[in-house]
């Protein structure tokens, strides 16, 4: 099912990934087609050897004898699910380390206590780290854009038969992921806690970070709150989007926003069923704006990635360094935005190269010299 849509970007990263470094990580949440890339990475290749360390067969065999089994490797050799193993990283750093290695390694895992140590204290400086999402816009094309908001970027929920096989999906993967996945990765906290949280950040969609309002919600303490928060963020359930301040004689808001990564997810734990209940649903904006924001992050990468506001209001949703250049974003689920007082203070206090006002319409016209209304479907190739 997944492989009815051509992944050809993410594909060509996992090939140079493979040719410059002996271990390529692959991470991300579960589901979004990790396994499903290395297969397509392995056809490329004569001799490959998958062990999917969730099967109990395989999991034994390398946690009885793992030096000798690759050692003797050649070829690609891929383990998926690697953190159910992670005595592994320490098999693999002398095996990274050979003159001439004659086998490729491609982990794949999420985002897990384990999988993070194992790449930063024992993998450091052997591994090159991929970051696998779900479906964007370039890869299900341009006509599909309502389907990938509605359902999410989870393949398995976009490529459902309807509407309703999408929403069982994403509601079946939310108690998998919080009864089954949370507890894998080595984390002790409650289900229906966790759930709890999770549903009160979908009314937070798109503001900024407050600890203590949900603090408050939950009946803890600020502590409580970010750990939950970072737990979901660690998943890649939820974005942390970090505010841009510099000194500008402004006070600058410095706390984080908050996003649901997923729209598909947002929209089922608001018990949004149909397009229409979308659009006539009080978080349709914010809604539009967490979609948007992933669709060109895929584009621009989040690595140089802000927000910025102001104490008295003015607000950019998205800037990125790019190429040397500033570049914002205005995220608009309007017919035909405009020039706004808030995009003209930030125009001019961050002193941004080029503006995009980014809308679901299918046409783009210019606002100033530095200022243009884009569709969304132009973000995957835009140029600024």
């Amino acid at each position: 099912m997944i492989d009815e849509v051509a992944r050809n970007r993410l594909l060509d990263e996992v090939t140079v990934r493979l040719a410059e470094s002996p271990v390529t990580i692959l991470l991300g949440a579960r589901q979004t087609g990790k396994t499903t890339l290395a297969r397509m990475a392995a056809r490329q290749r004569d001799l490959v050897r998958f062990f999917d360390l969730e099967v109990a067969a395989d999991r034994m065999a390398l946690a009885a004898t793992p030096e000798k089994i690759l050692s003797e490797a050649t070829g690609l050799v891929v383990l998926d699910e690697v953190q159910r193993v992670p005595s592994l990283f320490e098999v693999l750093r002398p095996l990274a380390d050979r003159p001439d290695v004659p086998a490729r390694f491609l982990l794949l895992g999420s985002a897990s206590p384990d999988l993070v140590r194992g790449t930063s204290e024992t993998l450091a400086g052997r591994a090159l780290v991929l970051h696998i999402p779900g479906f964007t816009l370039e890869e299900v094309g341009l006509q599909r854009q309502n389907d990938l908001w509605l359902r999410g970027a989870f393949p398995r929920s976009f490529l459902a038969a309807d509407e309703a096989a999408s929403l069982r999906w994403r509601e079946s993967f939310i108690d998998s992921f919080l009864e089954r996945d949370i507890p894998k990765l080595g984390i002790r906290t409650p289900a229906e806690t966790l759930r709890r949280f999770w549903n009160m950040l979908c009314h937070f969609h798109g503001q900024i970070w407050n600890a203590s309002e949900l603090a408050r919600s939950l009946a803890a303490n600020e502590k409580t709150a970010r750990h939950y928060l970072d737990i979901l963020a660690g998943a890649y359930m939820v974005r942390v989007l970090p505010a841009w301040h510099e000194n500008i004689g402004k006070r600058q808001v410095k706390s984080s926003k908050v996003y649901l990564r997923d729209s598909g997810l947002l929209h089922a734990m608001l018990d949004i069923r149909t397009r229409a209940q979308l659009e006539s649903h009080p978080r349709y904006g914010a809604s539009w704006e967490g979609f948007a924001l992933e669709q060109t992050l895929a584009r621009f990468g989040d690595r140089h990635a802000w927000f910025w506001a102001t104490q008295r209001g003015a607000e950019l949703d998205l800037m990125v360094l790019h190429e040397g250049r500033r570049i914002g974003f205005e995220f608009k689920c309007s017919d035909a935005p405009g020039m706004t007082r808030s995009l003209g203070i930030a125009l001019t206090d961050l002193k941004l190269d080029r503006v995009f006002v980014v809308y679901p319409g299918t046409t783009g016209y210019p606002l100033s010299d530095r200022v243009e209304v884009i569709p969304l479907s132009e973000i995957p190739t835009l140029k600024p």
